[in-house]
């Protein structure tokens, strides 16, 4: 062994560097073998063993220094086996200083194209761009690099003298304008008192960096866009250079653009400069036009009352521009939010003698509400259609799917496995079809079978799996370890045992043992899903099923009886044993709700002769599934259900069911592994005809999404499409999903109250009344549920968004109007955007009556948005009166 490598593999990095130094470029390259042996003799030693730290660091300068091209020693310095193990970069910069400039620059231009996330140190390509002389690398490796060399040290006041001694500042700065992804750097660059904004605007004003570079800058930054955050570096730049009025108005389109497209902040900001610049005249009326149109589109309410404020002063001043102003503010007639629309509409009633006709603007007036579009109807010139009969339209209800046959060949199977195990979502009916077709296939053709899906698991962790690197997979599989399985996890065990990767014994101890897992309310549906793979892998191994007798019929998990009863007279002309766990979940997911099939389906059964068929036919003729014993509870914010015992749901049934019987208490330990959202939809498939079972375990998880701002209502539209009685549990859950922090929450909440609605499922005044209550806990904030209210509505269902509000508005009205303590918990701001979305309802579906309490808060004064809406919602339901 040369006395090179011996310094390498003794890990003696500053002897390894002064052998470097003595050698010639021929003799480099001949160490290369042995340094590439031991790199890959390295890769297998886990990171963490001393041995890799001491010879890593060595290892890495030995390789840098002896590659012959610039492309390959980037690669070795570059490497990911040694990103937290590398030699000091002064080190591996002495042992490169031989190379000619142009090959350093080669190597430095190399590096810095790497990902941001190879994470390059900075010191090493700046090194080598120094010592080649060369240009530097402005990519965004080599930015955030120096982002993070300059503002991350611990004394702030020195951002600005390293800037100044930056000799490639020029280039690098505007580097940073276009910068991919802030993400590494954002909190460095935001404003502070000795931040990099403040230095850039010094910089800027002692004439180091030009001025006019950094506001033509700024802006296409801001009008590129970017991160969801990234204005908060750029447009502060942009207002501390403070633009004069000359450099706005050359940017009139810029601001345009910017006020139509732009995140909030930077839009309020373009507005602003485009008031001013009208205010003072130096907009043109065409100008103004054409920023307008774009910001009464937007959504932020502010921007748009701003716009059709500044439009209104315009007007007064110079009527000339009523004709090219006016069809621009009646675009407005089609906002959302009706204080929008009757501002608008009051703008044109000031100014429409200028306009001559208003025969132009009927187009805009359809899009008012029908309270402000029969007002409009009074202006000279225009002429409102009569209105039309209010007709509920509400969305199609999804209809289940029947699953199709297993698939006929292990080829086929095969692929479709694969497209299972790479989605991250896997639907029941997909699962429960590869499902049925793996243990097919496995009964019939074993070899085949194992042949087909050679490229299927060839990839998986446990296919390559060793015991240095990974659990082994009896603790993964067995003894009762780990937790319930998860819907991927499972169909892994099935191939593994299939590649014989789990021993019989472990397979046998998971089936008696099952999984150790905490007792939480998901434990009793978990349990049997995980029950019911693990007999499957077992008897894979021992006695292969012929078929599965639990694979449903429909994707929502229901098994018609005709079907059970056929594969049951399969099992007995093959004279195959039944699986426990399997004919269990078959027993609770079959049909028994179509008492003439149900019925016709008990008498073949019972022809079967079996016990088996006998146990299916009891069940078929005891008739509907038994009404759970439900008590509300209330804790803390929170409005839960407390589910009572249900013995005579798992009588009959192995052990592994028998939570499903089981209570379920608001005390019940709620910590628990269950994190994985996909596997819920599997959970519905367990007890497809009794959903009020499985609302009332997954409610707690679903207040979470209101109450703490969490994420998992999901779930919900497929909630409402399971079968069962939509009772208490169904319904809170709805609401709560109504009430979610995130949107996408919300608009799963929406799905399933349309689902429920369309397939005449819906209770409004029991869920009405359970949005007041929680609400009125503070469990939901108003604010959002009238972002629901307002997006079920915009499908089309207002009467029955209305419906539903009339049980809610009178909790809270009668709290606001009787001064009680719990009107504190009624944002008044948030409640009056739900009076809002209220009137909305009740004016397009024709709604009369009376809300109680209403009228106290709509004869208060003032006219903030609770008491206008609140008026606005009182008209409404008195004029539909009169009209009735």
């Amino acid at each position: 062994m040369s006395e090179l490598m011996e310094a390498v593999r003794a890990g003696r990095t500053a002897d390894t560097l002064k052998l470097l130094t003595g050698l010639t470029d021929a003799e480099r390259r001949l160490h290369l073998p042995e340094l590439k042996e031991l790199r890959k003799e390295m890769r297998a030693v886990p990171w963490w063993e001393s041995r890799s730290e001491r010879i890593s660091p060595a290892l890495h300068l030995a390789g840098a220094a002896c590659q012959t091209g610039a492309a390959a020693a980037a690669d070795w310095l570059a490497g990911a086996d040694m990103r937290w193990r590398q030699a000091p970069t002064e080190s591996v910069l002495r042992a490169l200083e031989h190379r000619d400039a142009g090959w350093l620059a080669d190597v430095a231009h190399r590096l810095a194209r790497r990902p941001v996330s190879a994470r390059v140190p900075y010191p090493l390509v700046s090194g080598l761009v120094a010592r080649a002389g060369c240009e530097v690398p402005v990519t965004d490796a080599y930015l955030v690099g120096w982002v993070q060399h300059v503002g991350g040290r611990w004394d702030e006041s020195k951002v600005l003298d390293a800037l100044r001694v930056e000799p490639h500042l020029a280039a690098l700065v505007a580097g940073l304008f276009t910068l991919s992804d802030l993400g590494e750097v954002r909190w460095l660059l935001e404003d502070g008192p000795h931040s990099w904004q403040s230095a850039l605007l010094t910089l800027a004003r002692d004439g180091v960096l030009d001025r006019a570079f950094l506001v033509d800058a700024c802006v296409a930054r801001l009008l590129r866009g970017g991160g969801p955050t990234d204005h908060r570096v750029f447009l502060p730049l942009l207002t501390g250079l403070a633009l004069g009025r000359e450099e706005e108005r050359e940017r009139v389109a810029e601001w345009t653009a910017l006020a139509r497209d732009a995140v909030s902040p930077v839009a309020g900001h373009a507005q602003a400069v485009l008031a001013s610049l009208a205010l003072d005249g130096e907009l043109t009326s065409r100008q103004l036009a054409e920023a307008s149109e774009g910001l009464l589109f937007r959504a932020e309410k502010k921007l748009v009352r701003a716009q059709l404020v500044l439009l209104g002063k315009v007007l007064a001043r110079e009527p000339g521009t009523a004709a090219e102003l006016l069809p621009v503010v009646a675009q407005a007639f089609g906002h959302e939010d009706a204080q929008v629309q009757e501002r608008a509409l009051k703008l044109v009633e000031r100014h429409a003698a200028r306009l001559g006709s208003l025969e132009e603007l009927g187009w805009a007036v359809e899009q008012l509400s029908p309270v402000l579009r029969a007002r409009a109807a009074t202006l000279p010139g225009i002429t409102v259609a009569s209105p039309e009969v209010y007709e509920e339209v509400l969305p199609p209800a999804p209809e289940p799917v029947r699953l199709r046959p297993a698939p006929e060949t292990a080829v086929e199977l095969a692929e479709e496995i694969g497209a299972v195990l790479a989605s991250a979502d896997e639907g029941v009916a997909a699962y429960e079809r590869v499902l049925d077709g793996l243990v097919r296939h496995a009964h019939r053709d074993p070899e085949a079978l194992r042949e087909a899906l050679g490229p299927v698991v060839a990839n998986r962790w446990w296919a390559t799996s060793d015991d240095t690197h990974w659990p082994r997979m009896d603790d993964m599989f067995g003894n009762g370890r780990y937790g319930a399985l998860g819907a991927g996890e499972g169909l892994d065990l099935l191939l593994a045992t299939l590649q014989g990767k789990v021993s019989t014994a472990t397979l046998l101890d998971a089936v008696r043992r099952g999984p150790n897992e905490h007792e939480c309310p998901h434990a009793g549906l978990s349990r049997v899903f995980d029950a019911r793979l693990r007999e499957v892998a077992y008897r894979l191994r021992t006695d292969p099923l012929p078929l599965l007798l639990a694979t449903p019929t429909w994707s929502t998990g229901l098994l018609e009886p005709a079907d059970l009863v056929a594969r049951l007279a399969e099992y007995r002309r093959l004279g195959a044993r039944v699986g426990a766990a399997d004919f269990a979940q078959a027993l609770l997911r079959v049909r028994t709700d179509d008492r003439a099939a149900a019925e016709e389906a008990a008498r073949h059964a019972r022809e079967l002769r079996t016990h088996e068929g006998a146990r299916l036919a009891h069940l078929l003729s005891a008739g509907g599934p038994v009404r759970p014993p439900v008590r509300r509870r209330v804790h803390g914010p929170r409005v839960l259900l407390e589910l009572g015992e249900l013995p005579e749901l798992v009588e009959g049934l192995p052990q592994e069911f028998h939570r499903l019987g089981g209570p379920v208490s608001v005390f019940t330990e709620r910590w628990c592994g269950h994190w994985d959202h996909a596997l819920r939809r599997h959970w519905l498939a367990v007890l497809p005809e009794r959903r009020e079972l499985v609302a009332v375990r997954l409610l707690h998880d679903v207040t979470a999404t209101a109450v703490d701002d969490g994420r998992g209502a999901g779930v919900l539209p497929l909630l409402a499409e399971s079968g069962g009685p939509a009772g208490e549990a169904v319904h809170l859950c709805v609401a709560y999903g109504l009430g979610a922090r995130h949107a996408e929450d919300r608009l799963a909440a929406v799905d399933a109250l349309l689902v429920l609605a369309g397939r005449g499922q819906l209770d409004a005044a029991a869920l009405g009344a359970d949005l007041g209550q929680l609400v009125r806990r503070g469990a939901v904030k108003p604010q959002r549920l009238a972002d629901s209210a307002r997006t079920a509505a915009a499908t089309g269902a207002h009467a029955t968004v209305w419906e539903i509000l009339r049980h809610t508005l009178p909790v809270l009205c009668a709290d606001l109007a009787t001064g009680r303590p719990e009107a504190s918990a009624v944002p008044a701001r948030g409640f009056g955007d739900l009076l809002a979305a209220a009137a909305d309802c009740a004016e397009r579906c024709g709604a009369h009556g009376e809300v109680p309490h209403l009228a106290g808060i709509a004869a208060r004064k003032g006219s903030s948005r609770l008491v206008t809406e609140a008026r606005r919602l009182r008209a409404a339901l008195a004029s539909q009166a009169l009209a009735a």
